[in-house]
């Protein structure tokens, strides 16, 4: 009885190896998902390099013979050999400003969806998910409507946003820019 359960297994594991025209349609049944093998070939062991001759791959670790390539780091990403590389021989455009300013864009409907009222800062802001930086710049900007009177604290402020706010009866005020104790002169 034992062998010929035995006899079944293997037939039904040597019959699904074969893939194409002379395969069986078989029906996995939950019971035996586990005895369905995997194809050969599909399952190999990492080469193992660098563990001397026994392995296979043996002493210079497919490495080829001595040389600048044969070396754990031998050249920067990018590295033409000497010549004048790519990146340097290409046409530059353009610059990047030193006095570029990034301000975290605020909607007025933000705002009003968030349900913020009274005086709106960037603390309040923050607590509720509106920015991210509490001391990052922020500019509110007049996307939406706002119907409550609201006093809104930022750096900047968009005409649209500054008008919708003053037709609802708020108010802006503009944040203070952080400045730095001077340090005491020298005497000399």
């Amino acid at each position: 009885m034992a062998e010929k359960k035995k006899r079944k297994t293997r037939d039904r594991i040597d019959s699904s190896r074969a893939f194409g025209k002379d395969r069986k349609n078989k029906s996995a049944t939950p019971n035996h998902a586990n005895l369905i093998p995997v194809p050969k070939g599909a399952k190999r062991e990492r080469k193992r390099i660098g563990q001397g001759p026994g392995s296979g791959m043996g002493k210079t670790s497919t490495r080829g013979q001595k040389g600048q390539k044969a070396r754990a780091s031998s050249m920067k990403r990018g590295f033409e050999g000497g010549q004048m590389p790519l990146k340097l021989r290409v046409p530059k455009r353009g610059f990047t400003s030193i006095f570029h300013k990034d301000y975290q864009p605020v909607n007025i409907r933000d705002i009003v969806k968030s349900g913020l009222t009274g005086n709106v800062d960037a603390k309040t802001m923050a607590k509720s998910g509106i920015i991210k930086e509490e001391s990052g710049l922020i500019k509110i900007l007049g996307t939406g409507e706002i119907t409550s009177a609201v006093t809104i604290t930022a750096d900047k402020f968009s005409k649209s946003a500054l008008e919708k706010v003053k037709k609802a009866g708020g108010d802006i005020l503009i944040r203070p820019k952080l400045t730095f104790p001077k340090m005491p002169e020298k005497k000399s």
